[in-house]
């Protein structure tokens, strides 16, 4: 008798184990993990200087800017829209930054500017895509050559330098020996999975991203999601903007070119549907981060750059090719 208890105890963590196991196999980033994981070994093996703590940490410095921008690109993607304007938008938000310290405002009220103009960005985006019913590739592609041709009449072409000494910190200082770009990457994205799991708008997100009409009869307010959608994503463009700017301390109004398709491939590698309501923020990250492994185990064996080209975009293809396949 006193085995019996025992033994329906026993019997009954066997779902639950079994049903977290199979909760994590079906994670969305759990195949683009097992991927990274795979990608870096192979590296480990093909060059000697890739396992070394300077190379992982340049790698994850150089991954930093293209995550912060991949987190924008996230939502976008959820809510079955995409953002192409997130490169020039951030060049733009950089350049306006970087133009009022050298003309004397204090840093944190350029920062401010800065990150201001990425969201009005992202609020334009979001407002033609939200009550405008304009497609988002369209909306984005036009504000795309908007966000240039501003960054490039307002520097004149030129990179605007001398950048007062304390906004470096942003992109070269450390805080508790961590490099302050990796940090603020990290906080970026603990932000972006405490609001995309633990939060209305989150749950709203993917919703919408998943089937609009039946979002739109239980009551979500879609244009509302939308318009947030694309004004995280201008800010996080921004956001980028400003820690690349504080890198090279400089302006740079041609900074962010082909940026927009590093993010989406971010995206994508991660495990989120192309075509919304389904990935995960987690997986974005390792997306991101298996972008950065390839690129720079790929520097170190000194592959050609137009190589480097065809085998991101390949690698891109299968992405999208397999969540499509796992979606149907």
């Amino acid at each position: 008798m006193s085995t019996l208890p025992q033994s329906q105890g026993v019997q009954g963590t066997r779902p639950a184990t079994r049903s977290r196991l199979d909760r994590c196999l079906h994670h969305p980033a759990f195949l683009p993990f097992i991927g990274f994981i795979v990608l870096f070994v192979l590296m480990i093996f093909i060059n000697d200087n890739f396992l070394t703590a300077n190379n992982l940490t340049n790698v994850a410095r150089q991954v930093s800017i293209n995550a912060i921008i991949a987190v924008g690109m996230t939502c976008a993607i959820l809510s079955g829209g995409i953002d192409l304007s997130v490169g020039p938008v951030m060049a733009l938000s950089g350049t306006v930054a970087a133009g009022l310290m050298v003309a004397g405002v204090p840093v944190p009220l350029a920062m401010l500017a800065g990150l201001a103009v990425g969201a009005a960005f992202g609020a334009i985006n979001g407002s033609c895509i939200a009550w405008l019913r304009m497609p988002p590739i369209i909306v984005t592609l036009a504000t795309m050559g908007i966000a240039r041709g501003l960054g490039l009449i307002y520097t004149g072409g030129y990179p605007i330098s001398g950048l007062p000494d304390a906004f470096s910190w942003l992109g070269r200082g450390t805080l508790f020996g961590i490099q302050v770009p990796i940090l603020v990457m990290l906080l970026v994205y603990l932000l972006a999975w405490l609001v995309l799991n633990h939060m209305p708008f989150g749950r709203h997100l993917y919703s919408v991203g998943g089937n609009v009409e039946a979002a739109r009869l239980s009551g979500i307010q879609v244009p509302r999601v939308r318009l947030l959608v694309y004004v995280i994503s201008g800010f996080t463009a921004a956001l980028a903007g400003l820690v690349l700017s504080s890198r090279l301390m400089s302006g740079q109004p041609n900074a962010g070119e082909g940026f927009e398709l590093d993010a989406i491939a971010a995206v994508v590698l991660g495990g989120a549907a192309i075509a919304g309501g389904r990935g995960a923020i987690i997986g974005t990250l390792v997306g991101a981060m298996m972008l950065g492994v390839l690129n720079n185990g790929l520097n170190l064996m000194g592959v050609s750059p137009y190589v480097q080209n065809v085998i991101k975009g390949a690698i891109i293809l299968a992405a999208i090719w397999m969540s499509s396949m796992k979606r149907r």
